[in-house]
């Protein structure tokens, strides 16, 4: 039951641009036995229909800057085999801590971020007023 549940969080999250895989992969580390490589084979299968679903709702809202977006897409490719290559390389129990680090850092960053925009707007604000 969990597991729907995970996937319906990962789906909207997802659909919503942020990352469904993060989550998954948090819940599925959390709350589950699934060793981390594992964890991470389920995320990309699931990312599959999950990514097929959100290109073609861009396509159609014409939300895509194919320009930008094919070196993103070659340097993802070229990054997904390097990030394959090196997972196993390391021992469940060390991937799972440097997943936890990155995750935080980007909490942090994200933070970071939210009240850097936050205090330009409300700069901005002030010089409207």
């Amino acid at each position: 039951m969990k597991e729907i549940i995970f996937g319906i969080l990962s789906g909207i999250v997802a659909a919503l641009g942020m990352g469904g895989g993060t989550i998954l992969i948090l819940l599925l580390g959390i709350f589950t036995e699934i060793e981390q490589h594992f964890i991470q084979g389920i995320n990309l299968v699931v990312f599959i229909p999950t990514s097929i679903v959100a290109i073609l709702m861009n396509i159609k809202n014409k939300t895509i800057n194919y320009k930008q977006a094919l070196p993103i897409i070659i340097l993802g490719i070229v990054g997904a085999f390097l990030g394959s290559f090196l997972a196993f390389k390391f021992d469940n129990r060390i991937l799972k801590k440097l997943f936890g680090i990155f995750l935080l850092i980007i909490a942090i960053l994200e933070t970071y971020s939210f009240f850097r925009q936050y205090i330009i707007q409300k700069k901005e604000d002030n010089k409207n007023k």
